[in-house]
């Protein structure tokens, strides 16, 4: 298998895994289409991701020219909005390495929309594309120190019940695949779908 066969059999097991954690969590879970919590803030993402978007976005402008516009210019509109403030280089789209560049990116476009969230509909217009950390909101991911989900999810649970629900990520997997591209940079979704960002 080819690296987009690969990739596309890891996003197969990380729905797989979403849907399982989903049935366990029950009520618990409150995604749900038309819910764009997640959808705010900017975040690193890797060539293995940024690939998977801009394969969206071309089947996008095949099936639907008008909705991959709008993307595009959500897009634009973003970076001349945040575009001043990028920590790395913004022509590029590459994201700075130096620990002063780490440390702006900490709080970069906290407030930001993500250009691919359609405004009206509040869905994701590249959803089959997303990145995995979009994969990840929702159910509990074991991190250092617990577990992490969002916080509309599991109100009231005690850890107990969080960690029984918890989705299992095959995260050497994906590990195995970025290391199959050679290109350790990392960019945003907002400069991949402007044309920016890890070449895939």
């Amino acid at each position: 298998m080819n690296l987009t066969e690969q990739d596309a059999v890891l996003m197969r097991k990380m729905d797989a895994a979403f849907a399982d954690a989903a049935e366990r969590a029950g009520n618990q879970l409150a995604c749900k289409a038309g819910c764009a919590q997640c959808c705010v803030g900017a975040f690193a993402i890797h060539a293995l991701d940024g690939a998977r978007l801009r394969r969206a976005m071309e089947e996008l402008r095949v099936s639907n020219p008008e909705a991959a516009r709008a993307v595009e210019e959500r897009a634009g509109r973003w970076i001349e909005q945040w575009g001043g403030e990028f920590p790395g280089d913004i022509e590029t789209g590459i994201l700075g390495t130096s620990e002063e560049e780490e440390e702006r990116f900490e709080e970069f476009a906290d407030d930001a929309v993500c250009p691919a969230l359609d405004p009206d509909t509040q869905k994701c217009a590249v959803y089959a594309g997303r990145p995995m950390t979009c994969r990840l909101f929702g159910p509990p991911v074991e991190v250092e120190g617990g577990y992490g989900c969002c916080e509309l999810c599991f109100v009231g649970a005690d850890e107990a019940e969080i960690a029984r629900c918890a989705m299992q990520v095959p995260h050497e997997e994906e590990a195995g695949l970025v290391a199959q591209m050679a290109d350790e940079s990392q960019t945003v979704v907002a400069c991949v779908l402007a044309g920016r960002g890890t070449r895939g």
